[in-house]
């Protein structure tokens, strides 16, 4: 395939952007490698579209869990993004920052140049925030954040209820803490998901230095040495091989990239020689410090009121929300998997909230499954800084096979003890007096667990992942520590960087996506920069 500047694997959200970013130089070449096909499912633009796009092989990997011990035996689906824009294409579409606090503690970890002031101008750069440019805010970027196009009376009534019981109203989540009720505010444009690609892509894929391959799956890295020279890969089910003169960076995500890496022989030495595969460079952190956040979904029927469950179970219901959605992009078509949402503390003794709900008016059994018959709401809450941690490991040599992964849920006491105390706060939202004409009854878990230890097992039944993991490739100072270093090359290794979720030290308080494209912005900044000192000094 010839010779590249910069090859980037992976096209989604992190590689979206950095494909935009480093080709804008026009005196520098990129190769965009993705493994899925192109965006153009129609249920990718529609936002409720995520119910078609996950578990789906034409937009998704299709990843599963092993049993997991903290979740009673059970295995979850993982869904990764398997198509340009990666998972923006397929996720929740849930713009979050997280709070000051947690990039500043990424900072006080030896990550130089990574605290709420240095990423803050990162985050604003592509922004193009509804309600104008403020200073938190970027208007004109690329990255359109809207606010709702519904409202539902219930949600509406648990935001009130809420407030009720302590937790304070909120217009933006991402101001730097986000604690509080409200309506989430979502990459959309005008109604239709705004995945990475529509916003980072498709300005700049008739650039002449731009090449962007889709069908082309990274088998290993090429190495010389101790440097990576290039990417293997199949294109269309064909062997190829392509150079880097400067750089290969890994955007393939929080398995892909740790995958990759050990494919490659840079992990955990005794692993790889186990997997059968060559060590190149003996680093045991690859594929460990996997954090992500389980949402324990507390499901209620309810009374007298509109919930999505009767819409979508009749054909006149669902030929009006089609409707309302053909005419006016607006309506349930254009629901986010939640709308509301509530920051807040599992106990007074949290210096910042600890806890995100995601409040739905529907509810069924698991994400794609029949709404239940009865009217309902769901209240989604996860544990935004869990102690537990997981692995991402290669089963074998084989690029195809699917890897282990083992995120380690509700693993250690402090993690049962938050799921406990968060069901225990989510019947103290719904007992409040905004709720009571709506006559609430819990359906899960039940109102006959009482005890720390019968909420946290019941945790462990009703628990999913929320589609945050992070962690896997983690940023440090220390190369005993860490895989990448805080301008997010990999550690022992030349002309190799991570630039995806992986590299988070620690997770976000909050959804992962806006936090994972800041990331590839800052990445770009250093990379071209770095460019910029190399030539310099070799004049």
């Amino acid at each position: 395939m010839g010779r590249f500047d910069y090859v980037i694997v992976g096209a989604g959200s992190a590689g979206c952007v950095l494909a935009n970013r480093l080709s804008a130089d026009p005196d520098v070449s990129v190769l965009l490698l993705e493994a899925g096909g192109q965006d153009d499912y129609i249920w990718i633009r529609i936002p409720v579209g995520y119910l078609y796009t996950i578990n789906n092989p034409r937009t998704d990997w299709c990843f599963k869990t092993e049993a997991e011990a903290g979740l009673n035996g059970r295995a979850l689906g993982y869904p990764r993004g398997r198509v340009l824009g990666g998972c923006s294409s397929i996720n929740g579409m849930i713009y979050m920052r997280g709070q000051a606090r947690d990039y500043d503690g990424w900072r006080q970890l030896g990550c130089t140049g990574w605290g709420w002031d240095d990423v803050l101008p990162h985050f604003k750069a592509h922004e193009d925030f509804a309600w104008g440019a403020d200073a938190l805010h970027g208007a004109g970027g690329e990255l359109r954040v809207e606010g709702m196009r519904i409202s539902w009376e219930i949600l509406d009534a648990f935001a009130d209820a809420a407030e009720q019981a302590g937790i304070p109203r909120t217009a933006d989540f991402n101001r730097g803490s986000n604690e509080g009720v409200g309506y989430f505010q979502v990459n959309q444009r005008r109604g239709r998901r705004w995945n990475a690609a529509d916003a980072f892509l498709r300005p700049a894929e008739e650039r002449p230095n731009l090449t962007v391959l889709t069908k082309a799956q990274a088998q290993r890295l090429e190495m010389t040495g101790k440097r990576v020279t290039g990417v293997r890969f199949w294109h269309d089910g064909q062997d190829a091989r392509v150079d880097a003169d400067g750089e290969v960076i890994l955007a393939a995500g929080s398995v892909g990239s740790p995958q990759l890496l050990q494919l490659s022989g840079i992990g955990p030495g005794a692993l790889l020689r186990e997997r059968g595969v060559e060590v190149r460079h003996d680093n045991p952190n690859v594929g460990e410090n996997l954090q992500d956040h389980l949402q324990i979904r507390a499901v209620y029927s309810v009374e007298g009121v509109d919930t999505l469950n009767r819409r979508a179970n009749s054909w006149l219901g669902k030929a009006g929300m089609a409707l309302e959605y053909a005419l006016f992009k607006r309506g349930p078509m254009t629901m986010a998997p939640s709308q509301l949402g509530c920051f807040t503390r599992s106990d007074p003794s949290r210096v910042t909230p600890n806890l995100e709900y995601h409040v739905q008016p529907l509810s069924t059994d698991k994400l794609g499954d029949p709404l239940h018959p009865f009217p309902g709401i769901t209240a989604s809450v996860c544990n935004l800084r869990p102690e537990s941690r997981g692995v991402v490991r290669i089963q074998n040599a084989d690029p195809r096979s699917h890897p282990s992964i083992k995120p380690n849920y509700l693993a250690t006491p402090g993690d049962r003890q938050v799921a406990a105390d968060a069901l225990k706060l989510t019947r103290r939202i719904m007992g409040q007096p905004a709720m009571r004409k709506y006559r609430p009854q819990e359906r899960k878990p039940g109102p006959e667990l009482e005890s720390d230890a019968e909420l946290a097992h019941a945790a462990g039944d009703i628990g999913t992942t929320i589609f945050h993991p992070v962690g896997t490739c983690a940023m440090g100072p220390d190369p005993a520590s860490s895989v990448v270093d805080p301008r997010l090359a990999v550690h022992g290794v030349g002309g190799l960087r991570v630039v995806d979720a992986s590299i988070m030290p620690r997770i976000t308080s909050g959804n992962t996506n806006a936090p994972t494209i800041m990331i590839a912005e800052k990445a770009a900044a250093m990379i071209r920069a770095d460019r910029k000192a190399g030539r310099q000094a070799a004049e």
